[in-house]
């Protein structure tokens, strides 16, 4: 099984804590892999098998736990006096109030608990309320393009630009490692994983009845990752295909878009007022293969989809992201943390003059001294525009940071 440091890495340094470990993101992401290196690290470490209690409710094997009475009793027949137990508890959504009996094993002293789930809605926004906020969440993406090297077992030097194609047009989906030898397969399998996330995580959950809408807006979103957007041009858009809506309703599945980890929205930030703006958000998708499946391959936004890569990556190594606004100028990226604030803008390439001066422009418009960088794919001696920093997009990638 292939390893996801940084996020293993991340459970370990909450081990036998009392916060429960929330591990959240969208399906096929990797989250029973996780647990199941996090067993393997336990194991490793000198803890009993029987001291690790792991259950993925998505077996038949635990179809007889209805409630969280049931799934109580369970877990508590299997625990080890003495010691501390590691309960691993995989898509635990599946158990009606799964978060009482999450509550009162919390009051043992000898747990220690981690829990996936696929739905940010009840795993997300509800969290704090359902555990009393005794939670740390740790948030899951499909493979990084670092990762997708080590799945695939591509070397990590030379000139890497096929890879990185293959990355953008297949995705990060640990699934598709399965069928690199076999490149027609990997667009039905995306189709498959996206119809389960589609169905089980937006329609069932949510009860929605015009699915037909709903893909619309996917398709739309999809088209349109990395520009902004508003509640009224989707509507335009929206009628101009037959599909006429509400404001309201197109705010209701954004939202339940985001809890299902399909797109992730990018506020825009005021750089001189340093204010959020509300408005004309952008979004971006959190497979560049899944979107290939919807819309197909454009040659047109290459650009857009160096973007989507580039605000993943940001969000893997921990930051918040704001789309930058300076005057009526638009800075791609501002990456933030308690520590850092970086400004990023992403290119195709920086060679031509025109194309220079447009990415240059919002950068040396800003007045504070934090880092500023272009991200871009070209290989050039050129290092530097007088502070700001020019890096080629891969070796960002590559680059460590944990």
């Amino acid at each position: 099984m292939k390893n996801r440091q940084s996020y293993l890495q991340q459970l370990i340094a909450f081990r036998d804590k009392m916060p429960v470990k929330v591990i959240t993101g969208v399906r096929r992401s990797g989250k029973s892999s996780l647990l199941e290196l996090f067993a393997q690290y336990l194991l490793e470490d000198g803890v009993p098998q029987t001291a690790i209690i792991n259950m993925n409710f998505e077996s038949l094997t635990y179809d007889h736990l209805k409630d969280y009475r049931q799934l109580h009793d369970e877990i508590s027949k299997r625990l080890q006096p003495n010691r501390m137990n590691y309960i691993l508890l995989d898509e635990i959504q599946q158990i009606p109030e799964w978060e009482r009996a999450i509550n009162s094993l919390l009051l043992l002293s000898y747990t220690d608990i981690y829990i996936t789930g696929s739905n940010a809605w009840l795993l997300s926004s509800e969290l704090s309320t359902l555990l009393s906020g005794r939670y740390v969440e740790v948030k899951m993406l499909p493979l990084s393009f670092k990762e997708f090297l080590d799945f695939h077992e591509y070397e990590m030097s030379g000139d890497l630009t096929t890879q990185f194609n293959r990355f953008l047009e297949y995705g990060g989906f640990p699934g598709i490692t399965e069928f690199r030898d076999n490149p027609s397969a990997i667009m039905p399998l995306l189709e498959g994983i996206y119809h389960t996330i589609v169905v089980k995580d937006v329609v069932q959950r949510n009860a929605i009845r015009d699915v037909q809408l709903l893909e619309s807006l996917i398709r739309y979103l999809s088209g349109n990752i990395s520009r902004t957007v508003s509640t009224r041009s989707i509507g335009g858009y929206l009628t101009s295909a037959g599909r006429k809506t509400t404001g309201d309703t197109i705010d209701n599945y954004l939202t339940m878009l985001e809890a299902a980890f399909i797109f992730y929205r990018a506020e825009r930030y005021d750089v001189k007022g340093k204010l959020r703006l509300k408005t004309l958000e952008k979004y971006y998708i959190v497979d560049t293969g899944i979107r290939n499946m919807l819309i197909g391959i454009r040659n047109d936004d290459y650009g857009y989809t160096l973007e989507n890569v580039v605000y993943l990556e940001l969000l893997r190594r921990g930051y918040e992201v704001y789309v930058g606004k300076i005057g009526n100028l638009e800075v791609d990226f501002i990456a933030t943390n308690p520590k850092s604030m970086v400004y990023y803008q992403v290119t195709a390439s920086m060679a031509d003059q025109g194309v220079r001066d447009r990415e240059l422009a919002p950068l040396k418009e800003i007045p504070d001294n934090y880092e500023k960088i272009v991200l871009s794919m070209d290989r050039t001696p050129i290092t530097d525009y007088s502070g700001i920093r020019n890096v080629n997009l891969i070796d960002f990638l590559l680059e460590d940071w944990e």
